[in-house]
Parts: C-alpha cells; structure tokens; sequence
C-alpha cells in the first residue's frame, strides 16, 4: 500500500514538474493551433499584398524601389497590354487548333508552346492593368499609343475566313496555314514590343516586352525552316507598320 502511494506520488510530482517548463499541445489541440496559425499568416501575408498593390506597384517588378506612379490611360504601357492581350488571345486560339489537329510531333510540341507561353503573359499584362487601377479595354481605338489608330483587325490578325479554313484544313494542310498565319502574326507582334521598349521606365514592362521579341524572332525562323522543309515558299516581311493590316479578304499578312 505505502509503495503505490509513493508512485502515484512520484507521478503527480512528475506532471507538475513538467507543467512548470511549458504546455505542449498534442492530438487536436495541436491541429487547432496550427489552423489558427495559417490562417493568421495568410491575413498578414494577404493584407502586405493588398497594401503593395494599392501603392500601384507589383510583387517583384523592381517600380517601386524607383518610385514609378501607375501608368496612365492613354500610355504607352496601358496601350501595349490592352493590344498584346488581344494580339496574344487570337495566337492561342491558332495555337490551340493546330494542336489538336496536327500529326507531327513537332507542329504539336510548337504550338503547345505558344499557346502555354502567350497564355502566360496574357495573365501578367491582365495583372498590370488591374494594379494600376485601369480598365482592360481602353477608349482609344487599337495601336493609338503607337502613332497609328487601327479600327478592326490590328496588323498580323487572321481573318474570321483564315481562322475557319485552319478549323477545317486537313492536318497537313493546317500545318502548313498555321505555319503561314503565325508567322506574320508574330512579325506584326515585333513591332509593337519594340515600340514599347522605347517608350517606357517600367522594368517588368521591359522584361515582358523583350521576352517577347526574342522569343518571337526565334519562332519565326524556326517556322520558315519548317515550311522551307515542306517545299512552301517564304515570303519575307518587307512591310512597314501601317501596312501590316490585312484586308477583307485576308491575303496581306504580318502578325504576332
């Protein structure tokens, strides 16, 4: 009997002991508190963020360290991703019917990669304009931050007729149309980046500009070296900006 009494003894001795240096959670109690917790950090966390978007600068684009004010309406910046958001959105679309259609293994892998790529940076140019507080579409008709109001289709754009032949084309015969149509719409795509890069302070605008460019110019040659393998001939853009309209009937080309 006394010997049960100095173990439970013992054992009270214990867990006081152990009260005294520090409660520890377990079982339940211990997934409350690291609820709790998430959910603490997710509405610090959230409102740093809002209080960095409202100053008009966006998570890593280096505009605020430099002190930039948001863009304007009618500038250069607003300009290039409002067209490029729309110039982008027809290149998916090609991209995305020829992906599905084709049956060579390179035609898919290329076009898979636009669409991936131009979809992208659709999202970041949608998020510039709403950190900057401005609407996705502007007042101004297209391409007027360029010197060149453009009513209609901008420069490089395919036709409703091009977009349904490349829907009904065969797959080689889509091959060879998209081929065609993405390399004048990347042509006319050059331009508006590089008009951009001369205009604008705005470091994650000039990244995404730049990109594009480089990473255009690379797929334009890479899509005359297939049409040059399929015995298709290349024509060379020789066009100046204003003239990369296509017309009604769609045969002028240049685009993004």
């Amino acid at each position: 009997m006394k010997g049960t009494l100095r173990r439970a003894g013992a054992e009270r001795r214990r867990k006081e002991a152990s009260s005294r240096r520090g409660w520890v959670p377990q079982g339940p109690v211990l997934t409350a508190v690291l609820v709790v917790g998430a959910i603490l950090l997710s509405a610090v966390a959230g409102a740093g963020l809002a209080s960095l978007l409202s100053s008009g600068a966006s998570p890593g684009d280096g505009s605020a360290e430099i002190g930039l004010a948001a863009p304007a309406e009618d500038s250069a910046e607003a300009g290039f991703a409002r067209d490029m958001m729309v110039h982008h959105a027809q290149a998916v679309q090609m991209a995305e019917i020829v992906r599905d259609k084709t049956e060579r293994e390179e035609i898919r892998t290329m076009s898979a990669d636009i669409a991936l790529t131009q979809q992208a940076q659709i999202g970041q140019m949608q998020g510039w304009l709403a950190v900057w507080g401005l609407p996705a579409t502007g007042r101004e008709p297209a391409m007027t931050w360029m010197g060149h109001p453009t009513e209609g289709r901008m420069p490089g754009m395919a036709s409703p007729e091009e977009l349904n032949d490349l829907q009904q084309a065969s797959p080689e015969e889509a091959d060879t149309l998209f081929l065609q149509l993405m390399i004048s719409h990347h042509e006319a795509a050059l331009p508006m980046a590089e008009a951009v890069l001369e205009e604008t302070d705005r470091p994650e605008v000039e990244r995404l500009a730049g990109a594009i460019a480089a990473s255009q110019r690379g797929e334009i040659e890479m899509m005359k070296g297939l049409l040059n393998q399929r015995g298709v001939p290349v024509e060379e853009d020789s066009a100046a900006p204003d003239d990369h309209s296509r017309g009604a009937d769609g045969h002028s080309h240049g685009g993004e």
